[in-house]
Parts: structure tokens; sequence; C-alpha cells
């Protein structure tokens, strides 16, 4: 499928919007865990688990013609990743400070949105003539 140019930008923003705090999870979690009441250990794996994924959604969204599937995946662990982010709080597996907390949710609802405008960006491709 070639992809419409809104499904790349989406892909590519993705890839900038988890990269960035992927970076920053992994080389400063200590730092950021005094910040957020995370624990270092959740922070440093998080961060170990977007860089990659940021890496691979990079490389997604600079394919003009990206596999229907492989975007479908990006969007399912992005809904994953959000209800596992909402889920760490509700089921108190951590205790984070309100600026811990405020971290977590951003991610969710930033993650959703992503999700979103991927499968918005899916469903234009999927219109555009051949």
């Amino acid at each position: 499928m070639n992809a419409s140019p809104f499904l790349r930008r989406a892909l590519l923003l993705d890839a900038a919007a988890s990269g960035a705090p992927g970076a920053l999870m992994l080389l400063a979690a200590g730092p950021l865990a005094d910040l957020t009441a995370l624990p270092p250990g959740l922070l440093r794996a998080a961060g170990a688990v977007l860089l990659p994924y940021a890496g691979f959604v990079l490389w997604l969204g600079r394919h003009a013609a990206p596999a229907r599937a492989l975007v479908l995946a990006v969007i399912g662990i992005n809904i994953l990743w959000a209800a596992e982010s909402v889920a760490i709080l509700a089921l108190g597996w951590v205790a984070p400070n309100a600026l811990g907390t405020a971290f977590v949710l951003a991610q969710a609802l930033v993650v959703t949105a992503f999700a979103g405008l991927q499968a918005a960006g899916l469903r234009s491709t999927a219109a555009m003539p051949a």
C-alpha cells in the first residue's frame, strides 16, 4: 500500500515522541525517579523498550509503502502501552507522586492520540487511489 502523507507523518511524530522520553527514561532514570517517585528500574525498562520501538516506527514511517500489518501492529502497541500505563496506576503497582502520575497519564494520552491518528491515516491510505 502507498501510505498517505498523513499516515507517514503520524508514524514519524510517534517515533520522535517515543524516542525522546525513551532516551530520558533510560539515561536519566535516577533523577527522573527522584522527581516522579516512579521506580528507576521501571523507567529504565520503559526507556529500553521505547528506543527500539521508536527506531522501528521511524523506519516504518520513512517507507512510502509500509506493510498494513506493521502499521496495525504499531496501533496495537500504542493501545497496549496506554492500557498498561493506566493499569499500573489503577492497580497500585507503583505509587508515584502527583508529577509521576501526570507523567504516566500524559504518556497514555499521547500514545492513545497517536493510535487514533495512525488509524485515521491508515483509513485515508485505504481511500487513496492506487
